[in-house]
């Protein structure tokens, strides 16, 4: 059991398809139309079971599991392709409860937060407008670092760009992968059981508390001070 954070957060971060806004189902049938286009066999848990890992990552593990070994170049081509038809899937995504809720708590008592998405820049605008928020969010997308999630160097470099040290910062996921991205990037971390992973897993990953609504941790940043 992963032991809670002492001290209250000096900043969130949060992931964004699964945990923000109910878009896990689209990535899905995003990805298994995609692999079928390239004719590589793909099964829907396997595929399920990836989302939220960096892109091209998740077309290598699946076509390495169909028997297909593929350089970087197609899985790049891969990865793009299930962002443009993720794009034209994702036309009324829906908040997920809680996230308008919590995201306006958060600027109500003045702590700073981001959205940290391994999506690439050109897919998340429909999900942000989806959050109907008040002012445009700070958004650290995949394109920003070499390595996407699990690796740490996102919530690294979104730590970086709100000033606060990683360890001081709590980060809100959905995913397996989220989980130990936080870990490795020494980050406490919130397991959201509402995308592709339950609360049991998201515990083994490394999650301190996991919730299926984000009101939940409205009390915790109300009464951090």
């Amino acid at each position: 059991m992963v032991t809670p954070p002492s001290q209250p957060p000096a900043a969130l971060i949060f992931d964004l398809d699964g945990t923000l806004v109910d878009t896990v189902e689209t990535r899905i049938t995003a990805w298994l139309r995609t692999f079928e286009e390239y004719g590589i066999p793909a099964e829907r848990g396997d595929v399920a079971k990836l989302i939220g890992s960096d892109g091209k990552r998740l077309a290598r593990v699946v076509a390495e599991a169909a028997g297909r070994s593929i350089d970087a170049n197609l899985a790049e081509q891969i990865d793009r392709r299930a962002g443009e038809i993720y794009s034209k899937l994702n036309t009324d995504p829906r908040p997920l409860p809680g996230a308008r809720e919590l995201l306006q708590a958060l600027d109500g008592v003045g702590l700073r937060w981001a959205i940290a998405t391994s999506s690439r820049p050109e897919q998340v605008g429909k999900s942000i407008e989806a959050l109907n928020l008040s002012k445009s969010p700070t958004i650290l997308d995949g394109s920003r670092v070499e390595h996407a999630k699990p690796a740490p160097d996102l919530l690294l470099f979104a730590a970086r760009e709100l000033g606060v040290e990683p360890s001081t910062a709590w980060y809100v996921g959905d995913s397996v992968w989220d989980m130990q991205a936080a870990r490795a990037a020494s980050m406490p971390a919130i397991g959201v059981v509402s995308g592709s992973a339950t609360a049991e897993e998201l515990e083994q990953a490394g999650a301190w508390l996991t919730v299926d609504n984000l009101n939940r941790l409205i009390p915790m940043i109300e009464t951090r001070t």
